[in-house]
C-alpha cells in the first residue's frame, strides 16, 4: 500500500541545475528549449525537472553527481506476483530504495497515476496483462512517462516486447543482485 506522497526532492527548478552543472541560469533555459533535458513546466511558466531525468542528462554529459541527488532513497514499485516470492526482491532492494508493493495490475495503475514512483519493476506475466502492456501503458501518459520500468523475466519475447514499449532494462528474474546493480545505476544510488 502507497502511504508517502511526493517530496520536493523529486523535482528541481532551473537555478538547481544551473548550480549542479555550474553553468548560467539562461544556458538551462537553453537546454530545456533545445530539448537537452526533459522538463515541464508550472502553471506559472517555471522549469521542473524529474530527478531521473536530473541524473541522466548530469551522467550523459559528464557531470558529477550532487550528493542531494545522490542522499535519498529512491522510490520502487514492485508489481511481480506470481513470481519468486516478492519478500525476496524487497529484502535485496532494503536500504538503497523506499520499496513499495502493488497488489494487482490496475491498482498499480491507478496508485502509479497518483503517486509515480521513480521505478518500477514488473513481472512479464501479470494475470490479464503483461510487463510489456503496463510499461506502454506507463509511457503514454506524461504523469508517468518518467518512471523507469525494469522488467524480470527469463526470455528474449518478453525481454524485446518490454524494451519495445519503453522498458529502461530487462532483468532475469533469478538474478536479484543484477537487479538491485541496475536500479542503482538507473536512479544514481552511489554504494
Amino acid at each position: 500500500m502507497v502511504t508517502s506522497v511526493r517530496k520536493p526532492r523529486d523535482l528541481f527548478t532551473a537555478s538547481q541545475i544551473a548550480r549542479f552543472c555550474q553553468v548560467d541560469l539562461k544556458t538551462i533555459h537553453n537546454w530545456a528549449d533545445r530539448g537537452q533535458i526533459p522538463h515541464f513546466r508550472t502553471p506559472g511558466r517555471h522549469l521542473r525537472f524529474r530527478r531521473p531525468h536530473v541524473l541522466d542528462f548530469l551522467r550523459k554529459y559528464g557531470y558529477p553527481i550532487p550528493e542531494e541527488l545522490e542522499a535519498e532513497h529512491p522510490r520502487v514499485g514492485l508489481l511481480i506476483n506470481g513470481m519468486s516470492p516478492s519478500g525476496e526482491v524487497a529484502a535485496a532492494l532494503e536500504g538503497s530504495f523506499e520499496v513499495i508493493e502493488y497488489e494487482s495490475p490496475v491498482t498499480a495503475l491507478l496508485q502509479i497515476g497518483e503517486q509515480p514512483p521513480d521505478a518500477i519493476v514488473l513481472a512479464a506475466d501479470l494475470e490479464r496483462l503483461t510487463g510489456a502492456e503496463i510499461i506502454e501503458a506507463l509511457k503514454e501518459d506524461e504523469n508517468t512517462r518518467h518512471v523507469r520500468a525494469i522488467l524480470l523475466a527469463e526470455n528474449d519475447v518478453d525481454r524485446t516486447a518490454a524494451l519495445e514499449a519503453g522498458a529502461s532494462a530487462h532483468v532475469r528474474a533469478s538474478d536479484l543482485a543484477g537487479l538491485r546493480d541496475t536500479l542503482e545505476a538507473l536512479m544514481g544510488v552511489r554504494h
